[in-house]
């Protein structure tokens, strides 16, 4: 039986990290993935690296190293020290091939006792390393499969009742930082099918399965920020609203929505009303805006609450962007 490992951060993964592992799936029996930490001021949480691989090739045996060492280089003491670590998780593996686009391969495998597989360490097939996608992940959108593309894309989500702007900003900031932005769903669908201006709690199940469809579509045309407007969470609210409560289905849509989001801006109340057909008046927006304040306490979901004019909420808005830096360590 021919049993490979490669190994590597994988901060993020990308299509040459792709090439080794499925150039060893084709060729081994078996294959070990070793996934190690990633000290850098970029790091990606080991849980979110292995999810891509998992999802990606659920074939492979995945090892999280998190006692892994971290220092890297080609000094004797350093090889010596990565032989040793490696050798401890898989002397009893019966490795027989070490798959690798770096040097490293040589004084691995022969820790190992195994062939030295080296997989386009001229980067001639893929042109891409690590270094090059954390420098910007954006840029370097061919080299990223969707799985992990998305992962990098902050998305930022605007709540509040009707009326409160979340559709002006949303669409505004998108122009400003040259992205794209998710529009309501609700809006769209509630147009097409809704009877007496009114929608049954199933149909609103398939506002939040459409919305959340159309997101995923998004994120990967988005560069750098998605711009959502609204999210299950609202719609879990109309629906206890109107229905005295929800179907089970959005109820965990809406629990999902917790940690989809990095994160929650509120669009305060403080502007004028503006009426259409799928509002139900100003008197309920302000019950409306409580029930969604109630609902971010009552999930412990962290908001900035946006005040004052357009102009006014876009400043608050970029700078709390300007601070925030996803996967970056803070110091």
């Amino acid at each position: 039986m021919k049993i490979g490992m490669t190994l590597g951060k994988y901060s993020p993964l990308h299509k040459g990290h792709q090439l080794v592992i499925e150039t060893a799936l084709r060729e081994m029996d078996q294959l070990f993935v070793m996934i190690y930490p990633s000290p850098e001021p970029y790091s990606v949480p080991m849980p979110v690296r292995a999810r891509w691989i998992r999802e990606l090739y659920p074939q492979v045996n995945l090892i999280e190293a998190w006692d892994g060492p971290t220092e890297v280089g080609y000094s004797p003491e350093i090889t010596q020290m990565h032989d040793a670590y490696i050798l401890s998780r898989f002397r009893d593996k019966g490795i027989t091939h070490f798959y690798s686009s770096e040097p490293y391969g040589d004084h691995v495998s022969r820790a190992l006792n195994a062939v030295n597989r080296t997989v386009d360490i001229d980067r001639n097939t893929v042109p891409v390393s690590g270094t090059l996608v954390r420098s910007d992940p954006y840029a370097s959108r061919q080299f990223l499969s969707d799985l992990v593309y998305r992962d990098h894309i902050v998305n930022a989500v605007f709540v509040g009742a009707p009326s409160t702007g979340k559709t002006t900003i949303a669409e505004s900031l998108a122009a400003d930082y040259e992205t794209v932005w998710m529009p309501e769903y609700g809006r769209e669908y509630w147009d097409q099918h809704q009877v007496n201006h009114r929608l049954t709690p199933d149909q609103l199940v398939e506002i939040a399965r459409g919305h959340l469809v159309r997101e995923d579509r998004m994120l990967l045309q988005a560069r750098k920020y998605l711009f959502t407007d609204t999210n299950a969470l609202t719609t879990r609210i109309f629906a206890h609203y109107y229905h005295g409560s929800a179907t089970e289905e959005l109820e965990r849509l809406a629990d999902a929505c917790v940690s989809r989001y990095d994160m929650y801006f509120l669009c305060d109340t403080d502007i004028p009303y503006e009426d259409s057909p799928d509002r139900s008046g100003e008197a309920n927006r302000a019950d409306m805006q409580q029930q969604v304040i109630d609902d971010l306490h009552r999930r412990k979901i962290p908001y900035i609450i946006l005040h004052g004019s357009l102009a006014d909420r876009k400043a608050q808005v970029r700078q709390v962007l300007s601070s925030f830096k996803k996967f970056a360590v803070l110091r």
